[in-house]
């Protein structure tokens, strides 16, 4: 079936991957390497993130259930020092490509986000960068943020809800987001699914799912 629709994740796909923020925070507090990706990974339906994502919680609630998850792996850190790592830079090349996919394609954006940090929609940590998230935003056709679904990938329904307000079926779709776990589910519907590392394996791996030519 032709590529109709081109949908996105927008952390670690329009701006640069929270990990890295996680794992510099983690080397200058002597945690081990990827400790904060083990407790996001850590009851992933039901952990403090995913309560935090639908909005089943507050900031508060995240930063108590975060400090007691990570106590129970022994270590000593709050949600409330995670939650500013969240903020990435944009990444212009990517937006491009976005406003070249618009061009041809109906496009959309599912996001994992929450209420209550930074700023806006991208959780940014400042409004110069919630500024450039909203124009991002109106770029798309749609958007579905589990903060104001009470949906959160991986589940399903979040992506076949993205297919109906785009009008598209499954296999007429393009999904990028930089976790496997939310490419899974995409790609098990019927969608070309891209797990976005670089910008550089964005684009190429775009280019060859659309035919469209990347700077």
């Amino acid at each position: 079936m032709a590529i109709e629709a081109v949908i996105w994740d927008f952390g670690g796909v329009f701006t640069t991957s929270p990990f890295e923020a996680f794992n510099r925070y983690e080397a200058a507090r002597g945690l081990p390497k990827d400790l904060i990706r083990t407790i996001n990974a850590t009851n992933p339906h039901d952990n403090a993130w995913a309560l935090f994502e639908r909005s089943e919680i507050d900031a508060k609630g995240f930063d108590e259930t975060f400090a007691a998850e990570a106590k129970a792996l022994g270590f000593d850190l709050r949600g409330s020092e995670v939650l500013p790592l969240l903020s990435g830079d944009v990444r212009p090349r990517v937006v491009e490509a976005l406003k070249a996919c618009k061009a041809r394609f109906k496009v959309g954006c599912i996001t994992n986000n929450v209420q209550g940090a930074g700023h806006g929609t991208g959780m940014a940590a400042t409004h110069d960068k919630a500024a450039q998230v909203a124009e991002i935003m109106l770029l798309f056709d749609a958007v579905i943020e589990s903060s104001k679904t009470g949906i959160r990938k991986p589940d399903p329904r979040i992506y076949q809800m993205m297919c109906e307000l785009l009008e598209v079926a499954p296999e007429a779709c393009v999904y990028l987001d930089d976790l496997g776990i939310n490419c899974k589910p995409a790609a098990q519907l019927g969608m070309a699914a891209i797990k976005v590392g670089d910008e550089d394996q964005l684009l190429a791996d775009l280019s060859k799912a659309t035919g469209l030519t990347f700077a």
